[in-house]
């Protein structure tokens, strides 16, 4: 957030930003809480791959993977457990995506506080709702399905889904497909803010998960601390000229 927009929300002044056509959320630390699906899968994965015989060792600190939200799986694997080999890596994919949909399906998840309300609120005003994330096809389909969510969103983009190298790449992809020139990315990662800026596009910081360095929201066009801020931010935007 720049000085101009941090003293107007000292103020209770909300920045001015263009309408947009559409919304893109990221999904890990911005719209679900992961860790409490993914810690008690993170365990029991590392208890699987050692009955397996594929690794040795006490499990990697939890700090390691909550730490590496937001990146493709190919190089969280590469934080988590550098050690080991791509097999390994291969197999923690599976056992994961696996633990997480019988986590999801078992209940007990959480969004973070007032998505739901919020999301609602955005689809009732008539903008289009989407999701890019970096995490596998199966899994975000389960969040969205699981916490009841799935009518409110135009489209669900992922890494895994698409084939894409990069979140720049992921939104690209979106944004041509629905012919969309004018979108707000919503994310609580450096790998969103450069995909927003990387497509011309408005970035909203999440400033509420916690997960990434302190850093991690630099370049955000403003950034939140309480989901249901968008709706302010919506409301107060303008519309562009053509």
């Amino acid at each position: 957030m720049s000085y101009e927009e941090q003293t107007q929300a000292e103020h209770g002044q909300l920045p001015k930003l263009n309408k947009p056509e559409a919304i893109v959320f990221d999904m890990d630390g911005t719209l679900f809480q992961t860790e409490s699906l993914l810690l008690p899968a993170y365990h029991k994965m590392f208890d699987i791959l050692r009955e397996e015989g594929l690794y040795s060792g006490p499990t990697p600190p939890e700090e390691r993977i909550l730490g590496s939200l937001g990146m493709l799986l190919a190089q969280i694997w590469k934080n988590v457990m550098p050690e080991a080999d791509a097999a390994v890596h291969r197999r923690a994919d599976e056992l994961l995506l696996q633990l997480e949909i019988e986590g999801l399906e078992a209940g007990g998840t959480l969004l973070y506080p007032k998505v739901v309300e919020t999301l609602r609120a955005l689809h009732a005003s008539g903008v289009k709702l989407f999701v890019a994330s970096n995490g596998l096809e199966d899994y975000i389909h389960s969040i969205v399905v699981v916490h009841e969510l799935k009518e409110l969103f135009e489209g669900l983009y992922s890494a895994g889904g698409q084939g894409t190298a990069t979140k720049t790449e992921l939104l690209g992809l979106l944004l041509d497909n629905h012919n969309i020139s004018s979108a707000w990315m919503v994310g609580d990662r450096s790998s969103d803010v450069e995909a927003g800026k990387g497509n011309g596009q408005t970035v909203i910081g999440c400033g509420y998960a916690g997960f990434g360095r302190q850093d991690e929201l630099k370049g955000s066009d403003v950034i939140i601390s309480s989901f249901d801020e968008l709706i302010g931010l919506y409301d107060n935007s303008t519309a562009q000229d053509l």
